[in-house]
């Protein structure tokens, strides 16, 4: 892949002048506090109290900004820092998508797949935002599938790609917006059957690189027979274009697999040799990973094993592992990685919501 050419993400004072007077009158006096000292924003899903569900934007200190409704749980959440855009995907199996623009300039739009189809939870802009492309069952045909949506054309559905695999779940692309990465965790799913795994004895986890123009097969790493039980379920990029991804393991729980790896274009696939008690710690279950680039750190969270662990990126080396009950998210902090759990806690600040498994940083 080629070196990072990403657009740098919009500074937040640029944030906030691009929110308009509205915007920032409409906040509550402690909410506009807490934009105007933060170096950092975030967006998240969240289950509130109450039942309802919604996308908040957070502070780096792990305070709400703002709130906007979502009419189900949503789970991964994908931004274009050219257009301002923030899109909520349905947790699996799932049916709708909402685009927003978290200084509320514009309307949510809110779209749905096809009858045959569902999402899986996350999707990926294009560079320049025209395109959102999104992880997606075709249930029928038990194959993965990305879904092409035309930003720019109030997110029309307007094709879809062969994922070349099965249980479809994280994607990105390629700085340069040539690539599409793709992790397919290798389960086979049915709506007809709600979240019920349907083939743990034969999976088919890989991880897959398209050709973003025209959907082409560039590589593909399927897990050896060894591990075909491990499934491939998060990705994020290194600033060196080396993609990083982390696993979920379907297998026997005394098992200790590896759990994190990395691979480029034209290369094979690499395991990090973690510390036996780290892959304790990890439980068998990694439930998101993120890199800050800046400073070469690769963030983990397993909400099984109640941790968030951080990693050297060019070394694999474990810089640090923290306790943490029911970790979900992590994304790039101004400084290190940001980190959310289930149970309210995004950094050292609860809030009274429940914070789903995913973090984006929006501004900062």
């Amino acid at each position: 892949m080629a070196p990072d050419r990403r657009p740098l993400l919009i500074d937040r004072r640029s944030f906030i002048k691009a929110a308009g007077i509205p915007f920032l009158a409409a906040l509550a006096p402690r909410s506009l506090h807490a934009l105007e000292r933060t170096d950092a924003v975030f967006a998240s899903a969240f289950r509130a109290r109450d039942g309802s569900y919604g996308i908040a934007t957070v502070s780096e200190a792990g305070e709400i900004i703002d709130r906007v409704t979502l009419p189900a749980r949503a789970h991964g959440l994908a931004t274009s820092h050219a257009t301002g855009m923030t899109v909520a995907f349905s947790r699996r199996p799932g049916t709708f998508f909402m685009a927003f623009d978290p200084t509320r300039r514009r309307e949510p739009v809110v779209m749905h797949t096809p009858e045959n189809r569902h999402f899986y939870g996350h999707g990926q802009f294009s560079p320049d935002g025209s395109i959102l492309y999104a992880s997606e069952n075709d249930f029928d045909g038990n194959r993965g599938v990305i879904g092409l949506y035309d930003a720019r054309n109030g997110f029309a559905r307007i094709g879809e790609y062969d994922a070349h695999g099965i249980g479809t779940h994280d994607m990105t692309v390629s700085d340069d917006g040539r690539l599409i990465v793709i992790a397919n965790g290798g389960i086979e799913t049915h709506p007809d059957f709600g979240r019920t795994k349907l083939n743990i004895d034969a999976m088919q986890p890989s991880l897959v690189l398209l050709d973003a123009a025209a959907g082409r097969l560039i590589q593909k790493h399927a897990m050896p027979e060894k591990l075909r039980q491990l499934s491939t379920r998060h990705v994020d990029l290194g600033d060196d274009g080396r993609i990083w991804f982390a696993c979920q393991y379907e297998g026997p729980r005394n098992d200790l697999p590896p759990l994190v790896g990395h691979f480029s274009r034209g290369e094979d696939v690499t395991f990090l040799d973690l510390p036996e008690e780290t892959t304790i710690r990890l439980a068998n279950y990694v439930g998101a990973i993120a890199v800050n680039r800046h400073e070469g750190l690769v963030g983990l969270t397993s909400p099984n094993g109640n941790a968030a662990v951080m990693l050297d990126a060019k070394s694999g080396r474990v810089v640090s592992e923290t306790p943490m009950r029911e970790a979900a998210g992590v994304a790039p902090a101004a400084k290190g990685i940001a980190v959310s759990s289930y149970d309210g806690f995004f950094g050292s600040i609860r809030s009274d919501v429940a914070w789903d498994q995913h973090i984006v940083r929006i501004a900062g």
